[in-house]
Formats: structure tokens, sequence, C-alpha cells
């Protein structure tokens, strides 16, 4: 609608990208040169700042920013890049009006690349391409640029949206050109770019208010704080407003506080106006894609679209023999509930099932990668839970059974390619493209049932000694694949109660490798390590050697031990079997059988052929 009315002092835009292109350094550079943010030295500040997303590399939460410019406020809105948080990307770029698309100057365009950039054409954003790292050795910023109009064409981009400005810049330089023969000094460039190409929001201040929820805190002080976009009207301090629920019910409250970015901190505020990104208190119970609205004209905003989960794992409170000594300070049902209620809340691509009457909980996600953040959050929070092996989620259609399948790209040195081919091939993985980089490594892609990937990250890692780099975004639904190749080996499990001696170690290490050290707790069904021979074997991993009256020739000699492996939440979830579970608390993580006695298995077992 180009005759309405417009905002010319703000400009929402959202900042895309794959992993490691560059958007923690850009932003940075963008608050410093705008005087929004002083940094201290090697300080490095909005795009990173959670732990989860420095250990593992990856954006999970969404995070704003903001700074003033030529008198216009832009705010910058980071998105995840993994498909696994596409509910969170769809969210977030609702908010804004235009998106600043990040791609590395020597690798590309890259699987999230395309995810994140789908997702804004979609939604009739039109971006702004920003070639990042030009300074980097190998640098190719004009074949980069062609390979990103390649796939805009792929994505079906309208002409209106092919279209894109192409800025070059160096985030940790702190610049940015229009051409790479421009002088390199600043980021005004880009922000100029912004300025001349993002869409200002509609100013609309008289309508009746809206504003989708699209985020969620809490305060102690105020209660709950809902963050999002107003997209019609104006609301001010005190002001009576109501939420319009999912199911289409009303819940009056007021506004009680209105914080609006300033750099990195919320500042109060006395009102806020359509175009304005807010976070507004005063309704205790809001969840995610809600409606605030004006009691007048209670309407709520088009409901998001939501992608569907494709996995599933369930969760309970830890039964083992050592739930409680390991500092975890929330062990029951309830609060296992309380906490995944909590989630489902605010993630919107969250579902929960309970399962036997409420001691176990059916919960669904987008991906492996979606349900293990979920579990790591939780555990460091102080859960204690144990949870099942992840399975995919089957649709039904025209009589067909459908599953999810992935679309993967992995890069090696060409060496490993063969062992890569076999693993993959036995997991009937469909080879897509195979093509050599400039220095020299392979690139494959392929597109594999989402199920036939639990346990190969960890194998690919082994193979490639750890040199590989693997993506992996959801592609479709297909046909089911049949039954799949299991893990071959069986496992070795604790016979009883104890703690793990060097001598009983010793004596285990030829049968497979360990997961325990000498004096780690023990109880009897814990999984101890892997049995070579493909059995489930039981042994004793507290037996400690005899003393006798006789002095041996080698008894002096100490005990070697082989370090055993150390247990990842991700291998834990790939390695175990359907009869399996990981027990997950703040302090371990371990490997048991569902039932720990030798008798509760046998039983189990005969249950399960019966029902066969």
């Amino acid at each position: 609608m180009p005759n309405q009315k417009r905002r010319k002092d703000i400009r929402n835009v959202a900042i895309i990208a794959h992993v490691d292109h560059g958007k923690t350094t850009l932003v940075d550079a963008l608050l410093k040169q705008t005087g929004a943010y002083e940094f201290k030295e090697g300080e490095s500040t909005i795009m990173d700042s959670n732990p989860l997303e420095r250990e593992r590399g990856i954006t999970i939460f969404s995070k704003n920013a903001s700074f003033r410019y030529k008198d216009t406020q832009f705010n910058i809105v980071d998105t995840p890049g993994h498909a696994d948080f596409g509910s969170e990307v769809e969210r977030i770029l609702k908010m804004v009006d235009g998106v600043l698309l990040l791609v590395d100057a020597f690798e590309g365009p890259m699987p999230q690349t395309k995810f994140v950039l789908k997702k804004s054409l979609q939604l009739h954003l039109k971006p702004i391409l920003v070639v990042n790292k030009v300074d980097r050795p190998n640098a190719r910023p004009l074949e980069v640029a062609d390979k990103t109009f390649d796939l805009f064409c792929e994505l079906n981009a309208t002409d209106e949206q092919m279209d894109f400005p192409i800025i070059y810049a160096s985030g940790k330089e702190g610049w940015a050109v229009r051409d790479l023969d421009d002088e390199r000094t600043d980021m005004k460039p880009l922000l100029d770019t912004i300025l001349q190409r993002v869409l200002p929001p509609i100013a609309d201040a008289e309508s009746p208010f809206q504003m989708l929820i699209t985020m969620l805190d809490y305060d102690s002080y105020v209660g709950c704080i809902g963050i999002g976009r107003v997209f019609h009207g104006r609301i001010m301090l005190a002001e009576p407003m109501v939420i319009v629920k999912h199911d289409g019910s009303i819940e009056r409250g007021k506004a009680t506080k209105i914080l609006k970015y300033q750099g990195l901190k919320k500042i109060e505020a006395e009102s806020a106006e359509a175009g304005d990104i807010i976070s507004i208190a005063g309704v205790d119970d809001m969840k995610v894609g809600e409606t605030l609205a004006s009691p007048d004209n209670p309407h709520p905003l088009p409901t998001l679209k939501i992608d569907e989960p494709t996995m599933s794992m369930t969760f309970s409170h830890n039964t083992s023999p050592l739930a409680g000594k390991d500092g975890g300070r929330f062990l029951t049902s309830r609060h296992i509930r309380e906490r995944l209620e909590h989630e489902a809340m605010i993630n919107m691509g969250i579902k929960i099932e309970e399962v036997d009457g409420g001691e176990r909980f059916k919960v669904s996600g987008r991906g492996e990668l979606h349900l293990s953040i979920l579990i790591e959050t939780m555990r460091r929070e102080g859960y204690e839970v144990e949870v099942s092996r992840p399975q995919v989620i089957l649709k039904k259609m025209g009589g067909d059974t459908l599953e999810p399948f992935e679309e993967v790209i992995i890069e090696i040195d060409p060496i490993y390619q063969g062992a890569i081919m076999q693993t993959l091939g036995s997991r009937r993985a469909e080879t897509k493209s195979m093509n050599m980089s400039v220095v020299g490594t392979l690139r494959m892609e392929f597109i594999i049932a989402s199920r036939a990937l639990f346990g190969f990250r960890s194998e690919f890692l082994t193979m490639t000694r750890g040199t590989g780099v693997m993506y992996q975004n959801f592609f479709e639904y297909q046909k089911f694949k049949g039954e799949l190749p299991k893990r071959q080996c069986g496992v070795l499990m604790s016979q009883g109660n104890g703690k793990a001696v060097s001598y009983a170690i010793s004596g285990l290490q030829e049968r497979g490798e360990l997961f325990i050290h000498p004096g780690d707790p023990l109880y009897e069904g814990v999984i101890v390590g892997v049995n070579n021979k493909g059995l489930d074997l039981v042994v004793n991993a507290s037996r400690e050697k005899k003393l006798t009256n006789m002095r041996s020739s080698t008894s002096d000699i100490a005990i070697q031990i082989t370090p055993p492996r150390e247990l990842t939440l991700e291998f834990a979830l790939e390695f175990i079997e359907n009869d399996e579970l990981v027990e997950v608390t703040p302090k371990s993580i371990r490997l048991r059988k569902r039932y720990l006695t030798e008798n509760s298995r046998r039983r189990a077992s005969r249950q399960s052929s019966s029902v066969v």
C-alpha cells in the first residue's frame, strides 16, 4: 500500500546468515561506529552472549539491538540459522521490514543460508546482500555474489526480490563499500543502503492498538513480559488492553510497563506506536503468537504458520539409584511438567503430551538439535531427567507411510571419500552432487532419511579425524524406507552397585570402549561401555584385586588404563537403542537400560514378544 503514511524515523531489520559468516562482528562494528556501545578490549556482545551459543557456534535465541543514524532508529534483530529453529526464524522475521543476508566471501551460500533466505522470501521481504569477510585470504566476493543470485533464482524469488543491492564488507575491519574499488573507511554505505531500501513501518497511530507477541521474558517484579512489534495503533502506559488467546478467548489487563531498546539496553517509555519493537507487561498469562489489542477492537493478528515437529522423545524424572546425588534441584514429574509447559509456552516449535498418567512426557520438536538444546538447558538449570532414543514422526498420506528426510552437506579431505560413501550408502543415502572446492576439499550433498542420521555425526567425526564439516537441513517428507541397519555392538552393563575400580576396568578394556573412570558411582543396569562382540553383557566393574600372601614378579607394575570416552549428550542420544535411556543430571550424563535388573529385562522381553 504505497499511499499509506510511513514513519521515517525507524527501520526494522533482521540479520540472517549461515553459522560463522560474521553476524557478530558486523553488528559489533555498527554499534561501535554509531556510538551505541563502547566496547572493552576483545569484547563481543550481542549475537553470541549465551554460553550454549558460544559452545556450539550457532544462534539459538533471538536478540535485539538498536542504534541511531541520521535521526533514524535502527532495530537490528538476530535470527537462528539452523533449520531446527525454523519456528523461531519465522516469528522474528514477522517483526521486520527488511533483512540483511550475510554471506562469507570465501565459503559462499551454505545450507543455512538457503534455509533463512527461503523463509524471508516467503514472507515477501526484500533482502540486502552483504558479502562479508572480503578481507579474508582467497576471498572471491564477485563469484560469491553470482552464486547467491543463483540461489535467489532457485528459491523462486520475485523480480522485485531479485533486484537486491550488494554490499561488500569486513565486519572485523569495520568497513563496507558498494563497489570493491571504493575507499574502505567505515560502515556508512551499508547504513545508507538500509535507509534507502528498507521500507519504513506504516504509521497508523489512530488505529486500534494491535501487537503480536513473538517472544516472552519474565521479571520477578513485573511478571510476564511480551516482546514484539506494534503493528497498529498506539499504547500508553497504564492504558487498558486485552490479550486475544489462541482459542479466541479474551483476558483483560493494562500496560504496567513499556520498554524500548536503546543500544543493548531496555529503557522505560511512556508510550509506543505502530512500528516500534517493545517489551510490555500487564497481562499474566501471555503466550507466543497471541495478540495484545485495544479493548475497543479485540481482534487477533494473523496467526503464525509453524513448521510441524519431525522428531520426538520421551522425558521422565530420574529413577536411577543415583537420583538427587548429582546436584539436581528439580527431581519430580511435577517439576518436569512445569518446565516443559513453560517451554511450550515460549517455543512454538515444541509440543508436549502426557504419557502414563503424567509420569512421562512425549516431547516433539523440529529435530535432534532442537530437543538436545532443551535437555542441555534444563540440565544447567538443575533438572534431572531420563530421555529415550529420538523417534521420527511418521505421516500417512494416500495409503503411504511418509517419513522426514534431510539434506546433508559434507566437506572433507578427498582421502575420506570412500569411507563416507560406504557408510552413507549403508544408510540408504542418495547422492545429490559432488564437487571440489577452490582449496581442495570435497563437497558432497546427500538426501537421507532423518532416522538414518542417528549416530552418524559422531561416526563422521571419527572417520575424518575431526577435520570434516557437516551441515543438515530438513528437506521434505518421502515414502518410508523400511528398516535400517541397527547398532552393531552390544553394551557392557554393571552387575551391581558400588564404585568403578581400576583393576576391574583394566580387565574390561579388551572387550571394547569404556565410558567410566575409576571411582565413578555404579548401579545395576547402568551401561559402562561397548561390547565389541555385539551382545549385551553384564560385568562387574567394581571388582577389586584379591590379596594374597604371595609376591608376584609383576605385582608392583602399575595398572595401565586407556582413557574412557567422555560422554556428550549428542553421542548418548545417537548411541542408545529403544531399550535404553540417557540419564541427564547437572553433573553427569550416563547411559542405562530402561529396565535395570536382569529379571525385569527378561520379563519385558517376554511381554514384547507376546504382543508381536
